[in-house]
């Protein structure tokens, strides 16, 4: 009983950071796991006196997975709400701008809310079972379809720039946006910050997904009257749609949630908007949980998130259902009900909040926070890193074309290291 009160405890802590980066347009939790990383020597030394100093990573680690998936329930709000997605549903924009412009926006987060906890809740219970088989040998046999994976990936992504007319455009957007990654990830640059070496992935993915659309969102014009009528909208059933295509994102490298989400939507159209954000948001939940079974089987991780969690729990988290990896399936438990709690309650305060509020203020103090952090965690090459994503990230903007496609920043480095 005081092992899972004391994850629960740590989950509660990892929830409001997990409330803090979804509700701050820009800001990704991987941001936060880096930061609570390089300062771990000092979590640590201020923990081992309060409870066993064997546990201090398990639960260090459960506030790094609990953050992670509550992110990936709240960040919906101010993709509805403000226009600014996160990187992961980026696709979701359109659809959920529309509802609210209807004077609906709480069933677009209402309908993200239930896709993310069915994405979870099932993610959770396969998540042993889908262990045994990858270690059963289904893993070697996924390894060797990666590279053919992607390959397949890209051109269903570049299928669709074609069919709107914006192919060129696309493919530029992704060389470039892959040639960065590639640089980022290759080259020994120099990312020095305050705490000591940082990580240019946080520059280059906000570079790519975060500023451009929080410099063009300058807007100040007030919302339609929105009504909440207090029921589920969408049902389970795009929810589990999600998640086929959310195992499949969790596992190949350089496939994100948008990814996913694009190619669901090519290859399993929604008509009705809500249930498309429904099934977008189960693929991000699911993506979340099963990234740590990724870890657990392969010692690789799928995301910033679960590569710290990697970093601090090392071998540990290995192998088929350790103690660490159940402890932090039942942190992700947890945390999906505060995440579903919390989507509601911070959906109703933003409307509260949104004609009471500056639009273009808001946006202004997000991007000198953004600039400032990545100053202070990755030094003066960050910048650099972050002036060229940024114009990268503004070839989707300028041209109309789908954010998606930037996700070559991932893909392309895999298929080519």
């Amino acid at each position: 009983p005081s092992l899972i009160l004391a994850v629960m405890v740590f989950s509660l802590i990892g929830a409001s950071i997990g409330l803090m980066t979804g509700l701050i347009p820009g800001i990704h939790v991987n941001t936060l796991a880096s930061m609570l990383l390089v300062s771990y020597p000092m979590i640590e030394a201020g923990l081992s006196d309060l409870v066993d100093v064997d546990m201090i990573p398990v639960y260090v680690c459960c506030i790094i997975m609990s953050a992670s998936v509550v992110h990936s329930f709240v960040d919906f709000v101010p993709s509805v709400f403000l226009g600014a997605p996160d990187a992961e549903d980026a696709v979701s924009i359109l659809p959920g701008h529309r509802l609210l412009l209807d004077g609906k926006g709480m069933v677009a987060v209402r309908s993200a809310a239930i896709g993310s906890l069915v994405g979870c809740s099932v993610a959770i219970a396969i998540a042993v079972p889908i262990q045994y088989i990858m270690m059963s040998g289904m893993a070697d046999m996924l390894d060797g379809w990666t590279k053919s994976v992607l390959v397949l990936v890209t051109a269903v992504l570049l299928f669709n720039e074609h069919r709107k007319g914006h192919l060129l455009f696309g493919i530029a957007a992704f060389i470039l946006s892959g040639a960065l990654g590639y640089l980022v990830m290759e080259y020994r640059i120099p990312c020095e910050g305050i705490f000591g070496d940082g990580t240019l992935l946080m520059p280059m993915l906000t570079g790519l997904f975060g500023l451009p659309m929080m410099l063009t969102a300058d807007t100040d014009n007030p919302i339609p009257p929105q009504k909440d009528e207090m029921k589920d909208p969408v049902g389970f059933i795009p929810g589990i749609r999600g998640v086929v295509m959310g195992s499949i994102a969790g596992w190949f490298p350089g496939i994100t949630s948008t990814v996913g989400a694009t190619i669901s939507a090519t290859v399993m159209p929604e008509r009705s908007p809500e249930r498309f954000i429904s099934a977008v948001a189960s693929i991000g939940s699911v993506t979340t949980i099963l990234s740590l079974v990724t870890l657990s089987i392969s010692g690789g991780g799928r995301s910033g998130t679960v590569i710290v969690i990697g970093e601090i729990l090392g071998e540990s988290v290995r192998g088929l259902a350790t103690a660490p990896f159940l402890l932090l399936l039942m942190s992700s438990a947890f945390a999906s009900l505060i995440g579903y709690c919390l989507t509601i309650w911070s959906s109703h305060s933003f409307i509260r909040l949104m004609n009471k509020i500056s639009q273009r203020m808001l946006n202004r103090m997000v991007i000198v926070f953004l600039v400032a952090i990545t100053m202070l965690m990755t030094g003066p090459w960050g910048m650099v890193i972050l002036i060229c994503a940024t114009f990268i990230g503004f070839i989707p903007v300028t041209a109309d074309t789908g954010r998606t496609v930037l996700c070559g920043c991932l893909i392309l480095p895999v298929l080519l290291i």
